[in-house]
């Protein structure tokens, strides 16, 4: 299987708590204007993919969790969001792993080999923003070569 069938991914939901305050952060974080669709969801062009936000401060749109896991962006320029999310006060205290060596919020290059730091938006919405050049995607050499790091770090 070679995936060219599988159905693509669009557009991706997120919940805001306070929709001005998310979609401020996103515009900066980000470095682009979002846009209104439709009262209470924001839309992002971020690549082939879209990024909502969407509003759920009303009883009517309940109280969702948000995500355990992050969402993944890639960038070409890691350290230049990673100072507009440190000066948003967004990045994250957290341990990948609970490991010391790999601080979350830290641009660091991790054992699956991709260059990244994680964040949080205002909503606590968990986000990890990746060096381009190092997307683990999980190509037979991506998985070999962590295979043989796991087995050198044992």
């Amino acid at each position: 299987m070679d995936g060219s069938d599988a159905p693509g991914i669009f557009r991706i939901l997120l919940p805001a708590k306070d929709l001005p305050r998310s979609r401020e952060f996103y515009e900066t974080l980000l470095g682009v204007a979002g846009r209104q669709v439709a009262p209470g969801r924001i839309y992002f062009d971020c690549g082939p993919v879209i990024l909502g936000l969407l509003d759920y401060s009303s009883g009517e749109a309940g109280t969702p969790t948000p995500p355990t896991e992050a969402l993944y962006f890639a960038t070409t320029d890691l350290e230049r969001v990673h100072r507009r999310a440190r000066d948003l006060g967004a990045l994250s205290a957290d341990l990948i792993h609970n490991d010391p060596e790999n601080p979350a919020g830290e641009i660091v290059v991790r054992p699956w080999g991709e260059r990244s730091f994680y964040a949080h938006d205002p909503s606590g919405n968990p986000l990890c923003f990746v060096d381009v050049r190092t997307r683990f995607t999980g190509t037979p050499e991506q998985v070999a070569a962590l295979e043989r790091g796991a087995r050198d770090r044992a």
